[in-house]
């Protein structure tokens, strides 16, 4: 039986806001099993933010159960929920959220920084291991003013590897970014996907959704529709067939 890495149970999320109450999850429920590539849909106002938040261990449900790899979060303390995000989640923003005067390498070392058990040596390995993961490996001691939006999202990306997460949650990370680059950086998570690194990604674009293997779909709190991608896209392919003037990086 595959793995469960992500198992949600009847999972709720209110909150107050002066005389009002917001119930933006309203008891939803799924799993993702171990090598799923699943996006994360729904408008503003849908729950998703609040479902990524919960996701990563970012904020606690009212009421319902949230297992990650084995771990259930509900009565787990401020420093043990940071052991859990930083051992078992790699997290990629829309804004890279990268140190500006730090280069490659460091920022890619940074969530090592952490963990006790990893010597310098083992993070700079690591470190150069994930930059050339995502293509990288000429640039890393340029830092992010040194590099285009889709080499600083590489970044983001490689830093999101370096502790061998159980998942990588991704929330918009190609929505700074044009078609070409999108294109590119669709292609690099599939191929990590196809290497079997679980990724859940958020996105508001359906496009992005055709290169995944499941869709779920939140509408005012609560799942419309959760669907297996029986066409899955080539982001490479779609890359390729771009007109040439757009494929001049």
């Amino acid at each position: 039986m595959t793995k469960e890495i992500i198992k949600i149970q009847d999972l709720k999320r209110k909150f107050t806001m002066g005389s009002e109450t917001v119930h933006a999850l309203k008891g939803i429920s799924y799993s993702i099993t171990k090598g799923e590539f699943v996006t994360i849909m729904g408008s503003s106002g849908s729950g998703k933010s609040t479902m990524l938040n919960i996701l990563g261990c970012l904020d606690q449900p009212t009421s319902g159960t949230y297992e990650i790899d084995g771990v259930n979060i509900k009565d787990l303390s401020k420093n043990e929920l940071a052991t859990v995000r930083n051992e078992k989640i790699g997290f990629i923003f829309q804004s890279y959220n990268l140190l500006a005067r730090t280069t490659a390498i460091e920022n890619v070392e940074l969530p090592l920084l952490y963990n006790s058990k990893v010597t310098t040596e083992e993070r700079k390995k690591r470190a150069i291991k994930a930059l050339k993961m995502v293509g990288l490996g000429e640039r890393l001691y340029h830092t992010p003013a040194q590099l285009s939006g889709g080499q600083q999202q590489r970044v983001a990306i490689a830093r999101s590897l370096v502790n061998n997460p159980v998942i990588i949650l991704a929330d918009e990370a190609t929505g700074n970014l044009d078609t070409k680059t999108s294109y590119e950086i669709m292609a690099l998570f599939q191929e990590l996907n196809q290497q079997g690194i679980t990724i859940a990604f958020v996105t508001h674009e359906p496009d992005i959704a055709t290169f995944s293997n499941r869709t779920i779909i939140l509408k005012d709190g609560e799942i419309i529709q959760d669907y297996k991608n029986h066409n899955i896209q080539s982001a490479t392919e779609h890359l390729a067939a771009l007109p040439i003037e757009n494929n001049l990086s």
